[in-house]
C-alpha cells in the first residue's frame, strides 16, 4: 500500500449526496477482486452514455459531457469533494478500489457510511471528514476557481488551499500510522513475520503428529 503524507492536488467537486457504492462502482463490474483495473468504470452510468460491461474497452464509449470527471480539468483529479454520506449502500471494498485506480488519494465530505470509511483506510485512500460548512466553503473555493487545488498534511491533519482557507480534520490514531508507513492488514501481519516463523516452528516440535505425513 502506497504510504499517504502530504499530497496536493487538483480537487473535482462532485455535487451530490447521498452518493452510494453502486454508483461509485456499479454491481456488473465486480467479478475481479485484482484491486486493479476499476478506475475506468468508476462512476460508470455517471461519465457514460451506454451501460458498460466488465472487461470492455472504454475508449470508444460516449460520454456525459455534463459529468463533471469529464470535464479538464478534473480527470486528472486527485481529490474528490463531496457531499454527505458518501459511500452508502453495500459494503462493496471495490468502491476504494475504483476511486484509488482513477488516481484519487482523498476524499472530502462531511459525513461517510461507516464501512466505506474503514475501507479506504485500508486501500490507501484517505476520508477526510469536516464540517458542512467547511466542506461549502471548499466547495465555493473549488467551484470559482477551476483546476484549484488542495494540499493535505496527514502529520498536521490539515486541509489548505492556496487561497488560505484551511482546516483541520480528525483522523484515528493507528489509521494515521497506518497510512503513514502504507501498511495495508497484511503489511501489519508481516511486521510481526518473525515471531510468527518462531510460534509455528515451536508448534511444530511441540506436537510433530500434527504435521505427520499421510501414507
Amino acid at each position: 500500500m502506497r504510504p499517504f503524507t502530504q499530497h496536493k492536488g487538483i480537487a473535482a467537486p462532485l455535487d451530490l449526496a447521498n452518493v452510494d457504492t453502486d454508483m461509485i462502482i456499479p454491481k456488473q463490474f465486480l467479478k475481479s477482486i485484482k484491486r486493479t483495473g476499476f478506475g475506468k468504470n468508476l462512476f460508470d452510468e455517471l461519465r457514460y452514455q451506454d451501460e458498460g460491461q466488465a472487461d470492455q474497452d472504454c475508449s470508444g464509449r460516449p460520454l456525459r459531457e455534463d459529468f463533471i470527471l469529464n470535464k479538464t480539468p478534473y480527470q486528472n483529479a486527485s481529490i474528490l469533494l463531496a457531499r454527505r454520506n458518501f459511500g452508502c449502500g453495500s459494503s462493496r471494498e471495490h468502491a476504494p478500489w475504483a476511486l484509488d485506480d482513477f488516481g484519487f488519494r482523498a476524499v472530502i465530505a462531511p459525513s461517510f457510511a461507516d464501512i466505506f470509511f474503514n475501507n479506504c483506510f485500508k486501500n490507501g485512500l484517505l476520508p477526510i471528514q469536516l464540517t458542512e460548512e467547511q466542506v461549502e466553503q471548499l466547495f465555493q473555493e473549488v467551484q470559482n476557481n477551476i483546476g484549484c487545488e488542495i494540499a493535505i498534511d496527514l502529520e498536521q491533519q490539515q486541509v489548505s488551499t492556496d487561497s488560505g482557507l484551511a482546516f483541520s480534520f480528525a483522523v484515528d490514531e493507528f489509521r494515521k500510522a497506518c497510512l503513514l508507513n502504507g501498511l495495508d492488514d497484511i503489511g501489519l501481519t508481516l511486521q510481526d513475520e518473525d515471531k510468527i516463523h518462531a510460534f509455528e516452528t515451536r508448534h511444530k516440535a511441540s506436537s510433530p503428529w500434527l504435521f505427520a505425513a499421510k501414507n
